[in-house]
């Protein structure tokens, strides 16, 4: 039985994927801070993932928190997996989506809003679906 409803071969996701989203996607990368599409992005809409198109995060979740990462205060429910992570001698939540297994980032305790949640995500692991009027 699979892990995860949509799984690829490592061969799949790189035709896929650019490299880039590949890197953070499927092997955990970080792009660097202030540089993704997605940071001041402030449309309505939804966040998907970039590997299989799921659902992920609502723009009316997603705040400024000057991290220099797209930041939402909570994701869609059941859209996110939670996994601890001990990388880089630091102990910190990552999150994945629970449909492919893509790296999206990870979720803080530190946010401003009434969840107290910061989820810290990658624009490369992102796609946007603007809201339609």
């Amino acid at each position: 039985m699979s892990k995860y409803k949509i799984e690829k071969s490592e061969a799949e996701w790189k035709a896929a994927l650019s490299p880039e989203e590949y890197r953070i996607l499927r092997q955990a990368g970080t792009e660097y801070p202030f540089t993704g599409q997605y940071n001041d992005h402030k449309e309505k809409g939804t966040y998907n993932c970039k590997g299989c198109g799921t659902p992920l995060y609502n723009s009316n979740a997603k705040f400024d928190s000057g991290c220099g990462w797209p930041s939402y205060d909570k994701s869609i429910d059941g859209a996110i997996e939670y996994r601890k992570d001990t990388s880089m001698g630091m102990l910190r939540v990552e999150i994945l989506c629970s449909t492919c297994g893509g790296h999206q980032g990870h979720v803080f305790d530190d946010g401003p809003t009434e969840t107290g949640q910061r989820y810290c995500v990658n624009s490369a692991s992102i796609d946007f679906t603007p809201e339609e009027d």
